[in-house]
């Protein structure tokens, strides 16, 4: 760690591919003086930095001897002032219901209630301006599947995030 505690950020890892096709509509639909990270899945927004080395060790714990897990891209969210890509996965959802049960009573009110997961593509721009993209997405979409290589741990420090911890399946 190269800075005060800091609360952690718990995400999913996409193939290569997959990444490069995220990062590229982010690119072109992000506003490119916010865009700060990579396109990302998010299973947990702000975990306490005093439980660091055991995010480290569950997430390790989900991921050993394990294939890369299968998902698919299901569909467009609204974000209201940006736009997502919506991602089914079972069972990813049944790691981050682990991880819940594991972290219950640390978590903030985003992280404990009803989790949504996507991959933000457009944010903070005008709802007029969400409104246009989420329709051209719209006509052309296609479901597709993507693969999750890994789950990984950052610090969050007001910028753009720092690792602290990656965890690959086999």
């Amino acid at each position: 760690m190269s800075g005060p505690p800091a609360p952690l950020i718990v995400t999913a890892l996409f193939g290569k591919a997959d990444q490069a096709w995220f990062d590229s509509l982010r690119r072109a639909h992000f506003p490119p003086e916010r865009n700060q990270l990579d396109a990302h899945l998010t299973l947990f927004h702000h975990l306490p930095p005093s439980v660091a080395e055991e995010v480290k060790h569950r997430l390790a714990q989900e991921t050993c001897g394990i294939r890369a897990l299968q998902a698919r891209v299901g569909g467009l969210m609204s974000l209201g002032r940006g736009v997502a890509y919506r991602i089914d996965s079972p069972e990813l959802v049944a790691i981050r219901a682990r991880l819940v049960d594991a972290f219950a009573g640390l978590l903030t009110p985003q992280d404990a209630g009803r989790w949504r997961p996507h991959v933000t593509i457009q944010n903070k721009v005008t709802p007029a301006l969400a409104k246009a993209l989420l329709a051209a997405l719209e006509r052309d979409f296609q479901p597709r599947r993507v693969e999750i290589t890994g789950l990984a741990s950052w610090w969050y420090r007001g910028g753009p995030w720092e690792l602290h911890s990656r965890h690959m399946y086999a």
